[in-house]
This record gives C-alpha cells, sequence and structure tokens, in this order.
C-alpha cells in the first residue's frame, strides 16, 4: 500500500466514527492532533476510535481532538477534508439514524459541550489558557529569531562573514525589540478588545521618547516593564474602550473612543504600570539568578520532575510570560533547558517500555513511530501513548526528568548558565537555540549531558520499577494474535491502584507542551 493510499484508509476508518461526514462542521490540525468541529458530539464511537492503531489518544476541548502524531496528522488531515467534502449532504450517521437538522444537531453539540467544559473551567486555569493564547502564536518568530541570533554569535565568535553579522543581528534583534507591540495587540484580542489599539498603547513601552519622561523620581527607560507592562496597559485599554463603548454616544464613538482609550491607558502606562512592570520583570530575573546560583541542583530536580505533572494541569502556561521576560532580559531564559530535561526522562521511560513489553506489538510499535518526534522534543505521542495510560511509567519518567534537570542545575552552582533563546522546541531541537554566559561548546556539552542524564535516570527507573506484577501481566500479551488493542487510545490514565501507582489526570482543556 502506498504512502497515500495508507493516510486516506486512515481518514476513512476516523469519518465513520466520528458520525459521518454530515457531523463534522470544520477540520483543522496542529503539529499532532486532528482537529474536529462536531455538530453532535454524541454520535462519535470513543472507544472504536481509540482501538484504531493509528490513533495515539484523544483530548476534547473546543474541538474534538485526535492524537495522529507529528507528520502523520498532516498528511492525514487532507484526505480527511477530501472525504468530507466527497460525501453526499444526505449521509446519515454511522448508526443509520437520519441526520437531524442542523440547528438541533448544533443545538446538542452546543449543550454537550458546554456540559463537558464546565467541569474544567476554573478562573484560574481560564486564566491561563488567556495567557497561552496571548503568548503561544508569537512562538514561531521566537523559534525563528532565535536560531538566527545564535548563528550570528558563531559566526562573529569564528570571525566568519562580518559584513553579513550586523544584517544577521538586526533581523534577530527587531522581533525582540518591538515584542511588546505583539503582546498587546494580542491582549487585547484575547479580552475582546480592538487589538490594534491594545498594540498602540503597548509601543508606548518601546518608544525612545519615553527616556525624557521622569516617573517616580526616576528616569524611565525605553522598553522598561517589557512583555509584562505590555500585558498590563493592553489589559487596562480594553477595559477603557469598552467603558467608552457603554457611555460614548454613537455619533461620537468613532472620534473619542480610540482617543481616550489611548491618552488614558497611555497616561497610565507612563506614570505607572512601566515602573511597576519594570520592577517586578527585574524582581523575576533576579530571583532566576539567586535560584539556580544557589540551589541550582535541587531546583533542578524540582523543575525538571514536575514539569510533566504540570503540563497534565495545565499549569505550565504561567511559565510562558516568565521565560519571555527573561529572553528579553537576558537574551535567553535559563528555566527552559531545566524543564526539557522532563522530555529525556519521558523518551528514557519509553524505550525501558519497549524492553519490559516485548509481547505487546501494538505498544512497541507506537513506541518506535514516536521516539523520533520524542527526541526532538514532540512528547505528546509518548506522553498520551505510552505513560500516562500504563500510570507507573508515567511517574518514573518523572523521576528521570528530576535527574537531568538536577543535572543542568548543578552546573548553574557551580557558574555555567544554559539557556535558550526562544520558547517552543525541547529536546534535540533546542541545541541551535542555546546560549549562555560561557562559551557554546561548554553550554552545548552541559545540556546534551542533562538530556544524557534524563535518558538513563528514566529507562533505569522504569525498567526496575515502573511495572508491577499486574500491569505485566494485563499489557504484556500478544496483542497481534487477535484484536489489536492499542494502550494509547485513551488519553485518560487509568484509576489509582490498578497498578500500584497514582496518575495524574491530564486537563483536556490545555494543550501539552512540546516536551
Amino acid at each position: 500500500m502506498s504512502t497515500d493510499d495508507k493516510n486516506r484508509a486512515v481518514a476513512a476508518a476516523i469519518l465513520p466514527l466520528v458520525g459521518g461526514a454530515g457531523n463534522i462542521t470544520s477540520v483543522a490540525h496542529c503539529m499532532t492532533r486532528l482537529r474536529l468541529g462536531l455538530r453532535d458530539r454524541s454520535l462519535v464511537r470513543d472507544e472504536e476510535l481509540k482501538a484504531l492503531p493509528a490513533v495515539m489518544g484523544v483530548v476534547e476541548d473546543d474541538t474534538y481532538q485526535i492524537v495522529l502524531g507529528p507528520g502523520t496528522v498532516a498528511r492525514v488531515t487532507p484526505e480527511f477534508e477530501a472525504l468530507v467534502a466527497e460525501a453526499p449532504t444526505t449521509e446519515t450517521p454511522a448508526d443509520g439514524a437520519p441526520v437531524p437538522s442542523a440547528d438541533d444537531l448544533a443545538a446538542q453539540g452546543a449543550a454537550i459541550r458546554a456540559a463537558r467544559k464546565a467541569k474544567n473551567q476554573t478562573p484560574f486555569k481560564l486564566f491561563l489558557r488567556r495567557i497561552a493564547n496571548i503568548f503561544v502564536p508569537l512562538i514561531p518568530a521566537l523559534i525563528g529569531c532565535g536560531i538566527i541570533a545564535g548563528l550570528n554569535g558563531l559566526l562573529i565568535n569564528l570571525g566568519w562573514l562580518p559584513g553579513v553579522t550586523p544584517a544577521l543581528a538586526a533581523i534577530a534583534s527587531g522581533f525582540m525589540a518591538l515584542i511588546a507591540v505583539f503582546v498587546g495587540f494580542n491582549t487585547a484580542k484575547e479580552f475582546g478588545g480592538t487589538p490594534i489599539l491594545g498594540g498602540a498603547v503597548a509601543a508606548i513601552i518601546v518608544f525612545p521618547g519615553v527616556a525624557k519622561v521622569d516617573a517616580f523620581g526616576q528616569t524611565l527607560s525605553p522598553g522598561q516593564g517589557g512583555v509584562l507592562g505590555a500585558l498590563g496597559a493592553a489589559v487596562l485599554a480594553v477595559y477603557v474602550e469598552k467603558w467608552c463603548r457603554r457611555w460614548v454616544p454613537e455619533s461620537l464613538d468613532v472620534l473619542v473612543t480610540p482617543t481616550l482609550t489611548v491618552l488614558v491607558s497611555g497616561l497610565v502606562t507612563i506614570f505607572g504600570l512601566m515602573f511597576v512592570a519594570g520592577e517586578v520583570s527585574t524582581a523575576i530575573g533576579t530571583f532566576a539568578d539567586w535560584l539556580l546560583a544557589h540551589a541550582g541542583a535541587g531546583a533542578g530536580l524540582l523543575l525538571g520532575g514536575l514539569f510533566l505533572p504540570l503540563v497534565m494541569l495545565g499549569l505550565h502556561q504561567a511559565l510562558i510570560p516568565i521565560h519571555t521576560t527573561l529572553i528579553e532580559q537576558q537574551g535567553y531564559t535559563v528555566l527552559l533547558p531545566i524543564l526539557a530535561m522532563a522530555g529525556a526522562g519521558q523518551v528514557g521511560a519509553a524505550m525501558a517500555v519497549y524492553l519490559r513489553l516485548p509481547r505487546n506489538g501494538s505498544i512497541r510499535r507506537t513506541i518506535k513511530s514516536a521516539l523520533p518526534a520524542g527526541f526532538l522534543g514532540v512528547g505528546e505521542p509518548l506522553i498520551y501513548g505510552v505513560s500516562l495510560p500504563l500510570g507507573r511509567p508515567f511517574v518514573t519518567a518523572c523521576v528521570g526528568g528530576a535527574f537531568g534537570g538536577g543535572f543542568v542545575g548543578l552546573f548553574s552552582m557551580w557558574g555555567t548558565k544554559v539557556g535558550s533563546t526562544a520558547i517552543g522546541p525541547s529536546g534535540w531541537a533546542l541545541f541551535p537555540l542555546l546560549d549562555g554566559n560561557k562559551g557554546l561548546g561548554e553550554t552545548i556539552a552541559i545540556y546534551a549531558g542533562g538530556l544524557l542524564t534524563g535518558y538513563l535516570a528514566g529507562f533505569v527507573a522504569t525498567y526496575f520499577w515502573g511495572f508491577g506484577a499486574r500491569l505485566l501481566e494485563e499489557f504484556n500479551v500478544d496483542t497481534d494474535a487477535g484484536t489489536e488493542t492499542l494502550v494509547a487510545a485513551s488519553p485518560t490514565p487509568p484509576g489509582p491502584g490498578r497498578d500500584g501507582g497514582q496518575n495524574p489526570e491530564p486537563n483536556p482543556e490545555q494543550e501539552p507542551a512540546k516536551v
């Protein structure tokens, strides 16, 4: 079977299990997931869908998300879209019942989604989702500019292409110089205001002319407050704009509302937010440096060990503004290389699972297909396809992450910082973004040592302590002899006690970090 035929077969297998083409309202994909809008969630046959060999798990959010893995999802999605487009409009659902009216299905689906989302929509988690929605769209630019900055630094150190390095420096630094504007734009958009007004207010922070302004007895500096100041300024602009919309007559709205929004928010930003946000940003950088200098090994153990559970709970989103602030201040974030060790522990754990379940062809195929992505820092297939459903291997994967994080943190205590010039990648994909306070070779060596430590610790912990007798009896079976069962089918782990381990419950509201 050709690759195209295989991808079309996967799409054809999925379509009837999600209610058929008549139940699909939208089709999209991200790095690892096929994201479907559904008219009626009740038409989805979850268990049959999860049992498909190509499906690594499902996650529910505003869309129904089917985890297929990197590469695969980009090839299956066009085939799935084609099947939906080719299907007759009179198609009936897979159970043979006639398709209800679009309005009826939309109402049923909306009610089901609302009920499911209400279980997880705490104010704090909604706030973190908004933070993610503001900063995640900036990650591609951060990655691209970060790699160019690393390349430029390498050329400067080698003394090569002196006529080109100034241009590369401008390309790499332009986005970071204006990142506050993009943060303000996205913030206003996320909080329901006019995006361009949020960007206009945030632009004040990076305007060189603020150097002529005195606030709180000191002269302001362009960029003071950084992304935190831009975030606060844009949120304030949204509230001012909404107040104006309520009280300003419609005939004057086009003139008065934008003027008052920019003026009031701008004055508060200049004479208040820039100073306060600047102090907070400085405190974040100072604390991060102090923590790694005085308790680096312990902090690395804690951060590397807890990052996977933070991802499952969606709490990792709170770290995005901190990473961005550190990159603004120091040129790199010292936290990301430590957190990336969680992915190393996950890879080591998966390799141990492969050896401990020699008869389970289904899980072993999942591991073989997901390991390359895992080495490159995309941990979602291994999390949902291997460690989390098994339970105890998820905990031992965290142990591997802890040892890797402790390794990198130990060198921070000894005076060698390892940082990343951008957020998003991890694993081997982080190598082009590495930077620090010592030579590039030393920085790379320490990060590589951390990865190897994470791989080894995750492997050893999982191989020797990741399986109880009942877990081996249940999963070390020949799945190719009869009906093939894929443990990756369920992103929701088994309850505590099945294998003696505690299984953190994934949060369907959040996109797992690429670790």
